[in-house]
């Protein structure tokens, strides 16, 4: 992205001289996207698109150029529903010097005289029933346990994807802790109301013609995950406080 230039005289660089707070930066940027929240900004942060200073006490600060990246980001989005990585390589490149292209209205499914396409999705990763338990060092005993109370589920093929792994790996954690599957019947069912609430969200996106919406609804999902996971851990750490004053 282009830097600001030009110093009072000096000829240096400015960038640096006008930090602005989160607060400010979202006034700025709501001009053109109404619809932005200091939690999109966050995210796009968290997703490293944007990286702004810290002051020693932890605020954020913005300068010019940081503003112009979160931008081009939601420039993107919007007009071209294109994912964070390739958003992100494309910064990457300005950053470079490189010519970036972006897809053409007549290059979109709704733009062309052709059929629409579904974009292809890479195959998933399975994995066996012994696989699993090897990966989180659970028995037989534990994997039955666990899919009795609906923590962990077989696909239709009978393998686990790596999402199950993951699960099965905190829960094997939380045992050393005493806390079995029946303690944790409440967190499925958060987390299955929380799905919920993502997909009402994502739906009208996922039902549109186009395949470029629709892989922009499976990247407003992934965000909405993501801020809702981080909500849940914010608030636990919270009740947390409070319990243990």
């Amino acid at each position: 992205m282009p830097r600001t230039q030009g110093g009072a005289g000096d000829g240096t660089a400015t960038e640096d001289t006008a930090l602005l707070s989160i607060g400010a930066v979202l006034g700025q940027l709501r001009d053109e996207f109404p619809e932005v929240t200091i939690s999109k900004i966050r995210f796009l942060e968290a997703e490293g698109l944007v990286e702004p200073q810290r002051t020693p006490s932890g605020y954020r600060k913005f300068n010019a150029r940081d503003v112009e990246r979160l931008a081009y980001v939601l420039r993107v989005q919007r007009d071209h529903y294109l994912p964070l990585r390739v958003i992100r390589e494309h910064l990457d490149g300005l950053e470079n010097g490189e010519r970036v292209s972006l897809p053409s209205a007549a290059e979109s499914p709704e733009g062309s005289q052709g059929a629409a396409v579904e974009p292809e999705t890479p195959a998933e990763l399975r994995i066996g029933r012994d696989e699993l338990m090897a990966a989180t060092g659970a028995d037989s005993a534990q994997l039955e346990q666990w899919e009795s109370y609906g923590l962990v589920a077989a696909g239709r093929d009978g393998g686990f994807d790596a999402e199950t792994v993951a699960i099965g790996r905190l829960l094997a954690d939380l045992a050393r802790f005493g806390l079995e599957p029946r303690h944790l019947r409440a967190v499925k069912a958060a987390a299955d109301r929380e799905a919920g609430l993502v997909e009402t969200v994502v739906a009208p996106l996922r039902r549109h013609r186009n395949p470029q919406t629709r892989l922009h609804a499976e990247a407003t999902a992934r965000e909405l995950a993501e801020l809702s996971v981080r909500l849940h851990a914010a608030m636990v750490q919270s009740a947390l406080r409070l319990r243990l004053r």
